[in-house]
């Protein structure tokens, strides 16, 4: 260990003056560390500025074209998220559109539904979406399902009315209990604010680990490592603190701009004050460095620690949980997704931007960020070594 004296700080702080200058000398730490996130933030946060896609188009199969039928379409053009554009004379034409991308689905109604629907004979509608786009042939089969369902009970209730029904009874016998919704945290059941939240950390997290594993290899690539340990007296611990410590500053400014983005200009939900998620970015940019620095211990060269760091990047998307649910995920995974920064730092921001618990209910997250602080010291030996010995072959 090193012993923090003032002879040490003044390394240190030489070592982060040499790394300040390498830093403005290559267009590449610009992009990554100021250009890449802001750009990002502003894509994601555009892309979803109307929190869930509308007006998304559909055709019509209608074969029996009464009142009714034309009354059901009408309702289904209504929602929100669909639109109807066109009506197609059979399934075939319909089909065709859609794999034209004319159309993300269509509602097929056969002939003689509503006679059959008067005749107690049970008819079938069908829908088809295209759930090759995910969420549009998600919102359009629940659009499409709901129509349906609808459908099914306005018939009924005609037939409830033709018995002498009034309609208070009528509403009774189709719908016994009523259900009232109200979604918590985000009753706009926007998009944007369930996605962006980790999203742009994610890609924060995804540039801090190769930016990390790249300055720190690209020592050996140069030929430079020698010098980094001469300037810090020969210890990792200094070369390590003094060369991350200004990319520490840029990346916690970069977490604190998305944070005072979302929840200042955005509005979106933070329900315990942005203080919480500030301390929680804090931790989550180191959590992340360290994380970087470990890959690069592991694999001490370019192109194996960069590909290292890509890889444990994009796969923090999809087994942090908030795309699919840890919990539903085969325990192997449920224990795996504990080694990802970004796991903690979503369940730091469920717990206290969505639904504002005291930061104690989220100890454990916080815990976690502090854990992976430790991981450097698993690698350090070899990856002083590496920095001394190791000669780059293109």
């Amino acid at each position: 260990m090193t012993v923090i004296t003032g002879d040490t700080l003044a390394r240190l702080f030489k070592v982060a003056r040499r790394e300040c200058r390498r830093l403005v000398s290559r267009p590449l730490y610009l992009f990554c560390m100021v250009i890449a996130p802001l750009f990002s933030y502003l894509l994601f946060t555009t892309m979803m500025d109307s929190g869930l896609p509308t007006d998304l188009p559909v055709g019509v199969v209608d074969q029996d074209n009464t009142s009714t039928t034309r009354m059901v379409i009408r309702n289904l053009d209504a929602f929100q998220q669909t639109r109807v554009v066109a009506h197609y004379p059979d399934f075939a034409a319909a089909r065709r559109a859609v794999q034209r991308g004319d159309i993300y689905g269509f509602f097929y109604i056969p002939g003689g539904t509503t006679a059959k629907a008067m005749g107690a004979k049970q008819p079938k509608v069908s829908f088809y979406t295209n759930n090759t786009y995910l969420i549009a042939g998600s919102l359009l089969f629940r659009d499409m399902k709901m129509m349906g369902e609808l459908a099914s009970g306005a018939v009924a209730r005609e037939t409830l009315y033709a018995k002498g029904y009034t309609e208070a009874q009528a509403m009774a016998a189709l719908q016994p209990i009523v259900i009232d919704t109200h979604p918590l945290n985000n009753p706009w059941l926007n998009y944007s604010v369930y996605l962006c939240n980790t999203l742009l950390p994610g890609v924060l997290m995804l540039l801090i680990f190769m930016v990390t594993a790249y300055s720190i290899a690209v020592e050996v690539k140069d030929g430079t490592a020698d010098d980094l340990l001469a300037k810090s007296g020969d210890s990792i611990y200094v070369a390590l603190a003094g060369k991350l410590l200004p990319q520490t500053l840029v990346f916690f400014l970069m977490a604190v701009f998305y944070n005072v983005y979302l929840y200042g200009y955005l509005h979106f939900p933070c329900n315990s004050g942005i203080g919480p998620m500030i301390l929680a970015s804090l931790l989550f940019v180191v959590a992340s460095q360290a994380m970087g620095i470990f890959m690069v211990g592991v694999f001490p060269t370019l192109r194996l620690s960069l590909s290292f760091a890509s890889l444990w990047g994009v796969i923090s998307f999809s087994i942090s949980g908030f795309t699919f649910p840890v919990m539903a995920m085969h325990p192997m995974f449920q224990a795996l997704s504990n080694c990802f920064p970004l796991r903690h730092y979503f369940l730091i921001y469920v717990d206290q931007a969505l639904n504002g618990y005291p930061m104690g209910y989220s100890w454990q997250s916080y815990l976690g960020l502090l854990l992976f602080m430790f991981l450097p010291f698993l690698v350090l030996r070899r990856l002083k070594h590496a920095l001394k010995t190791y000669i780059y072959i293109p």
